[in-house]
């Protein structure tokens, strides 16, 4: 008996239960078990095919209804159809599905990870600037001022000013910022002194940006607000966005042909810095976001933010620190840098 007591103990870990078993169950599984392999096929490719459209957005084309710039102004939450993937892939219990997920799940790390993961934000700098699209039919203007000037920002620029309004946020921020310039639809408050102030052509036949030399304490930035046309997703035309496409080529051009070597661009470009057809802008320019900022920044809309389609950009300059800032009574979320020059 003692003898029978000894060899069951020792059979106990290699029996059904035993991990030894467990792992040579799966193993005979894995290598006997040929559907578990040929399931799942279509949900592979699946995988493939979004692993495709992360790595080659950019030669998704634009002529058919701009579908590469709409792809690429979502194209960080193209990584929410790995979770149906994963689920479809469980239940039907296919090796080669799973697998095959692990390509989409690599490259959208390797491209936003350190976007969703890393905090480059820094501390210091001696300039801090502020944006904000305030929407035209803002019920509070004079709130809305106040809140985006608690930012502390030296430098505020506004955007979609109704001229109806104008003089409510004039008032509002006439305390904190004695000097500031409107040119259209757009303007920029400053504790600093203002000078050539003008407006910037971006092919609109009315005035939705402009440039303006900020001189601080550690010298002058050139400082440009701009709120490029909207977009719209329509089934007939697809991503309208080719007026917005021509402004932000003029836009560009304007930037390029700037003199002074320090330039901040603030304002509502409608798109994000995915967006191929921004590239006169972008190319030239860096994002405090993507070099200083603590996760994607989305801005737009405020309820349940999807896009940085509000932008601050710089050249010249190093971007400590970037941040969005609390909602107002617009549609769009303020957002913040710090820089320094």
């Amino acid at each position: 008996m003692v003898q029978a007591y000894r060899a069951d103990t020792e059979n106990a870990g290699r029996g059904p239960q035993g991990p030894g078993s467990r792992l040579q169950a799966l193993r005979h599984r894995l290598t006997t078990d040929r559907g578990l392999w040929r399931r799942g096929i279509l949900l592979a490719l699946c995988s493939v095919l979004l692993t495709l459209v992360l790595v080659l957005h950019a030669e998704i084309p634009n002529s058919i209804g701009n579908t590469g710039s709409l792809v690429e102004t979502f194209l960080p939450w193209f990584g929410l159809l790995v979770a149906p993937l994963l689920i479809l892939g469980l239940l039907r219990r296919s090796a080669t599905a799973l697998i095959a997920l692990l390509l989409p799940v690599v490259v959208w790390l390797n491209v936003f990870g350190g976007l969703l993961f890393a905090d480059k934000s820094g501390t210091g700098g001696n300039l801090t600037v502020a944006t904000h699209n305030v929407n035209a039919g803002n019920p509070d203007p004079a709130g809305t001022a106040q809140q985006v000037a608690g930012s502390g920002a030296d430098v505020v620029a506004l955007q979609e000013l109704p001229g109806g309004q104008v003089a409510a946020y004039e008032k509002a921020l006439a305390a904190r910022y004695p000097h500031h310039s409107v040119q259209g639809t757009v303007g920029l408050w400053s504790k600093y002194p203002l000078t050539n102030s003008r407006p910037v052509d971006i092919k609109l036949g009315w005035t939705r940006a402009m440039r303006a030399t900020v001189t601080t304490p550690d010298g002058p930035i050139a400082v440009y607000v701009a709120h490029l046309p909207s977009v719209r997703v329509k089934l007939h035309a697809g991503f309208t966005a080719n007026q917005r496409d021509k402004s932000a080529d003029a836009l560009g051009e304007a930037i390029a042909d700037e003199r002074l070597d320090r330039v901040a661009l603030l304002g509502d470009l409608n798109g994000t810095m995915n967006d191929r057809s921004l590239n006169a802008v972008t190319a030239q320019m860096r994002s405090t976001q993507g070099a200083a900022g603590d996760g994607f920044g989305f801005s737009w809309p405020a309820s349940f933010p999807m896009a940085r389609i509000d932008q601050i950009m710089v050249r010249g300059v190093e971007p400590l620190s970037s941040w969005t800032l609390p909602a107002t009574d617009s549609d769009h979320l303020p957002i913040a840098a710090r820089i320094q020059l």
